[in-house]
């Protein structure tokens, strides 16, 4: 049986994945690459959380005792819903790491996310729970998610210049990455904005599952455990 389960729309939960293994190695963990609905960013509130339900459902007849949401717009926009309604799961959600980036100092910020991430209550309620003179400028990027999906390098190129050009004479320090697909990107991004910080919050999941598997006594194992990744 798995113990932790986790989703996202396709590959980019995968870079969360990785820190979860090397945190908690002896867990079995079951991966729902759901690359048939992506991007979940362009979608409504009730597509994507019909979509996310049924992944949910699907992964409590597996057995997890622990979901992972390893998406950012699914976390912003289904967290909640999915903690009132499935209140026998833990729920650990993925954000835009804000927080992080004026924890650190970082004065001009840029938060890449999908459209459905950068127009939810919760990023806002991040940002006016985090931010105080720094600046921080939303950029909303429409078929980003899908091109990183799909291996399209010259649609990746060509978006990214749509996006990041304008932002070249700002003094922008950081760039906070609020899609999990972004982490494939991290050169490309530099290659435009040059000698900036590159900042995801993917770590900081994996820490906070395990603490969350601690506290409720359900973190143990002796063996090297099982990853399955079941690609839709």
């Amino acid at each position: 049986m798995y113990k932790i389960g986790m989703f996202d729309s396709g590959i980019g939960g995968l870079n969360v994945l990785e820190e979860v293994k090397k945190l908690m190695p002896y867990e079995n963990i079951i991966y729902y690459q759901d690359s048939s609905h992506n991007p979940y960013g362009e979608k409504s509130d009730e597509e994507l959380w019909v979509i996310v339900s049924d992944i949910v459902e699907y992964l409590k007849k597996e057995g997890v005792k622990e979901v992972i949401v390893a998406c950012n717009t699914a976390t912003t926009r289904c967290i909640k819903r999915l903690r009132e309604e499935y209140k026998d799961l833990i729920f650990i959600g993925t954000e835009p790491a804000i927080k992080v980036a004026t924890d650190n100092n970082y004065k001009n910020i840029i938060l890449l996310a999908t459209p459905g991430t950068i127009n939810s209550d919760r990023l806002h309620e991040l940002i006016n729970n985090n931010q105080s003179d720094e600046n921080i400028y939303l950029i909303e990027c429409s078929g980003l998610a899908n091109a990183i999906e799909n291996h399209d390098h010259d649609e990746i190129i060509n978006l990214l210049h749509n996006y990041l050009d304008d932002y070249k004479d700002k003094n922008i320090d950081s760039v906070v990455l609020g899609c999990t697909h972004y982490g494939y990107i991290k050169n490309e991004i530099i290659d435009i904005l040059g000698n900036i910080k590159l900042i995801d919050g993917n770590l900081g999941v994996a820490r906070q599952a395990k603490r969350m598997l601690e506290e409720n006594n359900l973190l143990d194992g002796t063996e090297i455990g099982r990853i399955d990744i079941i690609e839709k």
